[in-house]
């Protein structure tokens, strides 16, 4: 048997050779156990980023990421699972809405999520927005929590996927982020790990996303299919424009009451036609419809009978939540200052740069730009209006929500210099 070695495997991708699913597994095997430094595996990473990957590497990374720790069971819930993934984006709230949604059509929801950095909200930490709410559960208590009401949403457990951490890390250090084969190696390996056996992504594109073109996001999603095809996953990709928030809340709690509002009939159009998008295929793929129309019809009649509300409300109890906070909106904490934005002019709206408008809510408090900051549930921005929507001169476009009012007054200010406001839509 051959003894691997770091350099070698380093100057064989430089010179744009295929490398072994051995030499893959040894990289990340030796790496995740800090065999390998960090400036060997930047060298490979580099030359990865320049030279690409054939899907067979792909495929072998992604496995090998997976495996890298903990790898979740849960043929013993269902065989039909079906897991939901985002490449994330602003005011991204479809989660909250989705899940339970599904979960009372009989969908089996079984959710590990992460949190947010930077300008993409995290589903988790809106979760937690929600007093009690216990995110870090323990694997046991979270299937039997899916085995009792057919849903449960946690936190990514420490031990899931080790590999993809450290390299997004590295990654990102040396500006190699962009790097289609690692982009879904680093998805695909957590959604493995996470048990999923049927996966439903959401490829989001625009302002707001990370794939700026729709090019680039169908590259994106073709790839992630082939790979789920290799590794004996059955993937369902869609692609969503992400150009400015998605419904019109940004912010924890925020997104939390529009969710909740959404699931007694307040629908946001846009936001509407995701949940009902990505619904209907995770319909399908559990095998319980296979007319995507009828699976829309069926999840509409769940929100008009109240059996969606419902399940969101079960399962926030069961995971420790405060239910009266669901029942009264009125009592999620509300921030010191509540600005308005008045319109300046009279005009159709033109753009509402989703990417901006997530760094505000960040800069406000409601994200982190490292993964150490504290998180404040109670600031954001809640639009009125949305792009192609008249305003008048003097009509409020959106609430500023924020605890300084010098982080308001910024914000106020930036807010003006990116809304655009024409003559026509």
């Amino acid at each position: 048997m051959k003894i691997l070695n770091i350099l070698e495997i380093i100057e064989k991708k430089r010179d744009k050779k295929e490398l072994s699913t051995e030499e893959i597994n040894f990289f990340i095997e030796e790496y995740t156990k800090g065999n390998i430094a960090d400036y060997q595996a930047s060298a490979l990473i580099m030359a990865i980023y320049l030279n690409g990957m054939t899907e067979k590497e792909t495929s072998d990374m992604t496995m090998a990421m997976a495996k890298s720790g903990e790898v979740l069971e849960l043929s013993d819930l269902s065989e039909n699972i079906v897991d939901k993934h985002s490449t994330g984006g602003v005011g991204d709230k479809v989660s909250l809405i989705l899940l339970p949604l599904v979960a009372s059509l009989g969908v089996i929801v079984a959710k590990m999520s992460g949190r947010g950095l930077g300008f993409t909200g995290g589903t988790v930490d809106k979760l937690e927005s929600i007093p009690g709410y216990r995110t870090n559960i323990g694997i046991d208590e979270f299937k039997e929590n899916v085995r009792k009401i057919g849903i449960s949403m946690i936190s990514q457990t420490a031990n899931l996927a080790p590999a993809d951490k450290k390299l997004y890390a590295l990654r990102d250090s040396i500006n190699c982020v962009e790097s289609m084969p690692l982009i879904v190696s680093s998805i695909m390996s957590k959604k493995i790990a996470s048990g999923a056996q049927k996966i439903v992504i959401e490829v989001t594109v625009g302002n707001g996303a990370f794939m700026k073109n729709e090019e680039d996001a169908k590259k994106l999603a073709d790839e992630m299919i082939k790979i789920g095809k290799m590794v004996n996953r059955e993937v369902v990709c869609i692609l969503t424009k992400m150009d400015e928030p998605l419904g019109f809340a940004v912010g924890n709690n925020l997104e939390v009451i529009e969710a909740v509002k959404f699931l007694k009939g307040d629908m946001p159009e846009d936001l509407k036609q995701v949940v009902l998008e990505l619904g209907s295929n995770m319909i399908k793929l559990a095998g319980l419809g296979n007319d995507l129309e009828k699976n829309k019809e069926m999840m509409l009649e769940n929100i008009s009978n109240g059996k969606g509300y419902a399940k969101f409300i079960e399962m926030v109890k069961t995971q420790g939540g405060d239910i009266s906070y669901i029942e009264n909106l009125d009592k999620f904490p509300k921030s010191k200052f509540i600005v308005p934005i008045l319109s300046k002019n009279s005009g159709y709206i033109t753009n509402l740069p989703a990417k901006e408008i997530g760094e505000m809510a960040c800069f406000l408090g409601a994200g982190r730009i490292s993964k150490d900051d504290k998180i404040d549930n109670s600031v954001g921005i809640v639009l009125t209006k949305k792009v192609g929507d008249f305003v008048k001169n003097n009509e409020v476009i959106a609430y500023i929500h924020s605890n300084d009012t010098e982080k308001a007054k910024k914000v106020e200010k930036d807010f003006y210099e990116i809304c655009e406001i024409g003559n026509s839509r």
